[in-house]
């Protein structure tokens, strides 16, 4: 039996006329597929002005409840979570719906022993360990806020993000392992904590068996604490408006912003799309091979397919190690039936070869799918013909931390793909194209900037502590719209192509970055007086990160361009984290700058492509002779 309800192009094409037209009642329907503690009294208010959005006002609901109680009857004894460790050699886990239940349990009680109830703000700093999804799972089951940090952030990124939120406790581990590297995140923890007063404990997972610093009285070990406490702790009720968990995203602004999702929108919303997009049976088993630091894991490892009741698959290592087979090995031997991953991993498993893939059967799949960024076509082509054997369909996704989930995706099997296209949004979801003015474009072969004209349950509330500053980000370029930042093209029969982004933010193998966040690390080395970075083409990662760097000292002898961009990168890794890194530092003697001293980035844009017949008028620019001599030193 499908999970989905949407088995057809007409079923598509009805449920969606229905949400447009009713969005209210069309949401209504959905949510009632849930389980509610208490009815909702309203189903809707909003405005995009404020902004201001509620859904399912004055319900109570316990998400975790959703995801693995209402189950317990008739998939107890069901594979809930499958966990694949980085070294193929490691014992793997699996566990039912009845054992994840119990440790979520457990952990929650763990929680609440070291004082954390209703509100408190946990932030979890961790592998990708089952640990790691028992702890959110855990926060929300007491009402705890839970924020995830990437553990590829440094300490200094880190402390911003638990300075922000103000989080009362950290959950770690002692390190982790990622392909041959072995990182320490308790001691990255430890650095982060000498900024942050306001966490009171740390609880450490003990994940490599290292010996680590534990402060008396603040850091306890989980395995310590676990037979302290028991299997049982009754899900909080909360409101449907109250938060589930903030995700920090990079801006356009050096300081990254609090995403706030709620309870209850959250939930329909993501059980909604994961079940309609990928068409799964009840025995099928799938596979995300996101990290859950980022809003994938989030939403598609851990609450879409547990909300669902499916089998979901957390992977700890990376697609090519101990070589570039691993992905297939894994969905050989699991016998995945869905596989869901992003296309800088597809990219650099194309470029390690054809005899990788070929190795291994892949019979078992039914379902692949791209998320992160828009696919390029060389990439799709491969991905269908090398891992889906041409058989399978791709839902190439469109969605974004802000969204909550999927908004603009093929249904699989169900309605329509092209290559390099999102296809078609999904039913509630009301995407526009606006021209420069504000204007919407109607009908097709149209493009321009892709916004949403009316709500849908996952809808951002707010951005945490600047509520203004989500007004700004994403209400205030077009009034009545929410702002993607994405531009678009809709072709002839209504397809959705999703182009990148229009703002100063670099996706980086799915990854955002705003050029503010790594301007500012550049800059704060004492040898620079000034940078601007820009994104460019990357045949692997999708973009690429091109700094443009002015030195106090450029003719210095002493100081070999190597050493400074060095020392430029040391500094990145240090305030955000390695995966930040420009692949190229370009020295310049200046920018492109207006007369009043904008930084002109089109132009550094243009060059960084090497799109030079296209870079408009420079005759106005405070020093034109700068911008042959930066084309001169292209990298």
């Amino acid at each position: 039996m499908k999970s989905s309800e949407l088995r057809s192009f007409e079923d598509y094409q009805k449920a969606y006329e229905l949400s447009v037209k009713e969005p209210e009642i069309f949401w209504e329907e959905q949510a009632m597929k849930l389980k509610w503690i208490k009815k909702w009294d309203k189903t809707l208010q909003w405005n995009f002005d404020e902004p201001h959005i509620k859904w399912f006002e004055g319900g109570k609901f316990n998400i975790t409840e959703n995801c693995l109680d209402r189950h317990l009857e008739k998939r107890g004894n069901k594979i809930a979570l499958i966990w694949e460790p980085n070294d193929p050699k490691e014992r793997f886990l699996r566990l039912t719906y009845k054992e994840l239940y119990d440790k979520v349990c457990q952990m929650a009680n763990v929680l609440k022993r070291n004082g954390i109830s209703k509100g408190d703000v946990v932030c979890i700093y961790m592998p990708m360990i089952p640990e790691l999804a028992i702890s959110v799972l855990a926060c929300a089951r007491i009402g705890a806020i839970h924020s995830v940090v990437f553990a590829g952030f440094s300490a200094s990124a880190l402390a911003g993000r638990i300075q922000d939120a103000k989080a009362k406790l950290i959950l770690t581990s002692d390190g982790l392992n990622r392909g041959a590297k072995q990182i320490p995140t308790k001691r990255i923890v430890d650095e982060a904590l000498e900024h942050c007063p306001s966490v009171q404990k740390v609880i450490v997972v003990d994940r490599l068996g290292w010996a680590v610093d534990m402060i008396e009285g603040r850091d306890v070990y989980l395995h310590n604490e676990l037979p302290m406490v028991d299997k049982h702790c009754p899900p909080e009720p909360m409101d449907a408006e109250d938060t589930l968990f903030i995700l920090y995203t990079s801006g356009s602004t050096g300081k990254p912003k609090g995403v706030v999702h709620t309870i209850g929108g959250y939930a329909v919303f993501v059980d909604y799309t994961f079940r309609n997009v990928f068409q799964m049976d009840e025995s099928d088993i799938y596979w995300c091979t996101a990290d859950i630091g980022w809003v994938t894991g989030h939403s598609y490892i851990v609450y879409g397919p547990l909300l669902a009741g499916a089998t979901t698959t957390m992977f700890e290592g990376i697609p090519t190690y101990p070589d570039p087979g691993r992905f297939w090995q894994v969905i050989d031997k699991y016998g995945i039936t869905h596989f869901y991953t992003a296309p800088t991993a597809i990219r650099s498993l194309m470029a390690a070869g054809e005899d990788h893939v070929l190795s291994y059967s892949l019979d078992s799949l039914k379902v692949i799918g791209s998320v992160g960024e828009p696919i390029n076509e060389e990439a799709w082509h491969w991905y269908n013909i090398h891992v889906g054997k041409e058989k399978c369909p791709i839902v190439d996704t469109w969605w974004q931390t802000e969204t909550a989930g999927i908004m603009i995706s093929s249904l699989a099997g169900v309605t329509p793909t092209k290559p390099t296209y999102a296809a078609y949004p999904l039913p509630g979801v009301q995407p526009v194209l606006l021209d420069g003015e504000g204007n919407e474009l109607h009908g097709n072969n149209v493009e321009g900037y892709l916004c949403i004209k009316y709500p849908w349950p996952g809808i951002l509330r707010t951005t945490y502590g600047d509520h203004d500053r989500c007004r700004q980000t994403y209400f205030s370029n077009y009034k009545g719209y929410y702002f993607t930042g994405d531009g678009a093209k809709r072709d002839e029969n209504g397809l959705y192509r999703i182009i990148g982004r229009v703002d100063d933010v670099i996706n980086v193998s799915g990854h955002r970055f705003g050029t503010a966040e790594i301007e500012n690390a550049i800059n704060i080395n004492k040898k620079v007086v000034e940078s601007a970075v820009v994104g460019y083409p990357h045949d692997i990662k999708g973009q690429g990160i091109y700094a443009f760097v002015i030195l106090w000292n450029e003719n210095d002898e002493n100081e070999s361009p190597e050493r400074v961009r060095s020392e430029i990168n040391e500094t990145i890794t240090a305030e955000i984290g390695k995966i930040a890194k420009p692949d190229k530092i370009q020295i310049v003697r200046g920018l492109p700058k207006t007369r009043s001293g904008k930084i002109m980035r089109r132009i550094l844009r243009k060059i960084a492509e090497n799109d030079l017949s296209n870079l408009g008028d420079i005759s106005t620019l405070l020093d034109p002779t700068v911008v042959e001599e930066i084309i001169e030193g292209r990298i």
